[in-house]
């Protein structure tokens, strides 16, 4: 059993209606003919006033089968497909209710609603104008005059928004395809044009949704795929940008854009994936030649500039390239100020270069920017611990001796002091340290 959509719902409550109708208005024409077609074609209308979509579309497959110029059993069947939300499917069926019956004006009616979806104007208008040609009753008549209303309004509005785009105004263009595609939802080369708005006005993410739905209702739609690929590619989705590019190969393995675009793509997610494997690992300086590498391939799209950059400032500070670090770092986040990876590898490497308010700075703008960090707020409380123990005078320095070498130089200390008794001052830090320790 198929689970119902809302728009599929909203078609089901729609076409019992148009059965009772038919019904009443073709009582008996179904009987007689053959007893197994009668049965099939009865038993998919129980099925499909149930909402078992799969099983009546069955039964009115075994319908047409067994009688191929039974206008009724296409026309359920087509109503079966509006209810799956297969118009592509349903349109022929209403073509051959058409064909065998002239005068059904239900089919037709139906068949313009649909040709308007997908943007066929031309097509659309001339069913409803045979609709108000064939002895209509009252709804059907009101119904086809509003859509040859529509039909006009939309040309227009079609017409103007081409026009917008030729001349290079977008937002307008932008603006009467919008209203083109309330109505045309299946309109695909409307929505690619709409696509081409969304990327010159520098909002290619909106572009990929008109795109998708481009690919799919039109077939053998390359170059939707193509462009979607670019835009995944532009914006650092390289995954994507695969998997988009691939489609476009299974519908032509000659696609001389596609396959360009796919060695390309192909390659930088092989380089990115392996350098990432290389950190996951914690050969951190075994991924930096990997990262350059990456450049190479990809020297022009800035988000691959960043994420190299990126990358290599954490894969410096992780192997304790401290001043590599702070550099690389810094040139980022010059560009990111607020990126908080970039902000704890460049405070890491400040405390490893002694550097501990440096350090406490970065990591409270990266605590500004993220409250729930674990590694933040460690990080900040070494800083700051290791800051105030530095502002400590450090008399095993000032010695020069480690604090292992501490019990010798105490005896000398101690013994240096036992001669000086009568001295009341310190002249020098040594012999403060001295004092320090005794």
């Amino acid at each position: 059993m198929v689970s119902l959509s809302a728009s599929a719902q909203k078609l089901l409550s729609f076409f019992p209606f148009l059965l009772v109708l038919f019904d009443l208005q073709y009582e008996g024409v179904e009987c007689g003919i053959n007893a197994d077609v009668d049965k099939h074609l009865e038993m998919g209308k129980k099925l499909l006033a149930a909402g078992q979509l799969a099983d009546a579309l069955s039964h009115f497959h075994s319908a047409i089968d067994g009688d191929p110029d039974n206008y009724v059993a296409y026309y359920r069947r087509a109503t079966v497909y509006l209810a799956m939300g297969k118009s592509k499917a349903a349109i022929p069926d209403l073509s051959k209710v058409i064909e065998l019956k002239p005068d059904f004006t239900s089919a037709r009616v139906q068949r313009g609603h649909l040709l308007l979806k997908q943007g066929k104007l031309d097509e659309a208008e001339e069913d409803f104008k045979k609709v108000l040609k064939s002895n209509p009753n009252e709804q059907e008549e009101k119904e086809a005059n509003a859509q040859l209303l529509k039909s006009s309004e939309i040309q227009s509005m079609r017409s103007q928004g081409i026009a917008a785009y030729k001349e290079g105004d977008y937002s307008t263009a932008e603006t009467y395809l919008n209203f083109v595609l309330e109505t045309c939802i299946w309109d695909a080369e409307i929505r690619e044009l709409r696509a081409e708005c969304y990327i010159s006005q520098g909002e290619p993410g909106k572009a990929i949704s008109d795109l998708k739905a481009a690919s799919k209702l039109k077939s053998d739609n390359t170059n939707a795929f193509y462009k979607v690929s670019k835009i995944y590619y532009q914006l650092g989705d390289h995954e994507m940008s695969l998997s988009e590019i691939r489609e476009c190969l299974k519908l032509d393995p000659d696609h001389k854009e596609c396959f360009s675009h796919y060695k390309q793509v192909k390659k930088l997610n092989k380089q990115i994936q392996a350098a990432e494997e290389l950190i996951h690992e914690g050969r951190y300086e075994d991924a930096l030649p990997k990262y350059e590498g990456i450049l190479k391939t990809e020297p022009n799209v800035p988000y691959y500039s960043a994420l190299v950059q990126e990358r290599s400032c954490h894969c410096y500070s992780k192997s304790q390239q401290s001043t590599e670090a702070i550099r690389v770092c810094t040139e980022f986040l010059q560009q990111e100020p607020n990126n908080v990876n970039a902000l704890k590898d460049r405070a890491e490497a400040y405390i490893l270069e002694e550097m501990y308010e440096e350090a406490i700075r970065d990591y409270e703008t990266a605590q500004q920017n993220n409250e729930n960090d674990k590694q933040i707020r460690e990080g900040l409380d070494k800083a700051q611990k290791l800051l105030k123990q530095s502002q400590k005078r450090d008399y095993y320095k000032i010695l020069g001796v480690k604090s292992s070498g501490l019990n010798r130089r105490l005896i000398y200390c101690m013994n240096r002091r036992g001669s000086k008794k009568k001295e009341t001052r310190f002249p020098d830090h040594r012999s403060h340290a001295c004092t320090a320790f005794t």
